[in-house]
């Protein structure tokens, strides 16, 4: 079983940056040309070039398969504040469970991910517009499943990132379990949908998630009720 949950918002106060030939930290974020100026911060989309032809996103995934860290950046599964990342991989372990971001796409939990503040929620207005990724933006996203694994992959994560994960897992070989909490059921075809019922309106999706590490609600006994063997 592989577990999928959104990225998050918050992220912790010390979290690594990329940066610069000038040594200045990179933030990612969605429109960088509308940011606020900020002293010692250089704004940058992931994709925009880095140096010597190569894009952030290319300089990270080699950051990444160095084997040191000298940046400090964070595993994905530490960088945001909520706890309900760090009980899924006690729960599941590191290799099991992912990050669906809105700024790199779906990385493993160990991903080392610098601080980016890039989101779907339509709640980024007015002057956060900048952190916005627009549904026709075009991302190089990360996609770190196995091409040949077929383990049931359950996601939590609100409508708002539904669409990044229809399209990102629209070829993985496993039954895709999906989480949901409106009243409205999503188009997610191709999925095995799962209601789960709350007074939450946001951030649902970490109670949802902590109720299915702890046994609250079953994964089992949906495979059972839906006759997969």
């Amino acid at each position: 079983m592989k577990i999928v949950i959104q990225c998050a918002g918050q992220k912790q106060a010390d979290a690594g940056h990329l940066t610069d030939s000038d040594g200045n930290r990179i933030l990612f974020v969605a429109e960088p040309e509308t940011a606020p100026p900020d002293q010692g911060i250089r704004y940058a989309r992931p994709d925009d070039i880095a140096k010597d032809g190569q894009s952030w996103r290319e300089e990270l995934l080699a950051y990444n398969q160095r084997g040191d860290n000298p940046l400090a950046l964070c595993p994905a599964y530490k960088l945001y504040e909520n706890d309900t990342y760090q009980s899924l991989v006690n729960r599941y372990g590191t290799d099991n469970v992912f990050i669906l971001s809105a700024g790199w796409g779906l990385i493993t939990a160990d991903f080392l991910t610098p601080n980016y503040d890039i989101t779907f929620s339509p709640s980024a207005r007015n002057e956060n517009e900048y952190k916005r990724r627009g549904r026709q933006d075009n991302y190089h996203d990360f996609y770190e499943l196995r091409d040949d694994d077929n383990d049931d992959l359950i996601f939590f994560g609100g409508k708002d990132y539904q669409p990044l994960f229809l399209e990102l897992t629209n070829n993985y070989r496993g039954n895709r379990f999906v989480y949901y909490n409106s009243a409205t059921t999503p188009d997610m075809p191709g999925c095995i949908l799962c209601r789960y019922k709350t007074k939450l309106k946001t951030n649902w999706q970490y109670r949802c998630a902590m109720d299915f590490v702890q046994g609250r609600i079953g994964h089992i006994r949906m495979r059972h009720h839906l006759g997969l063997h």
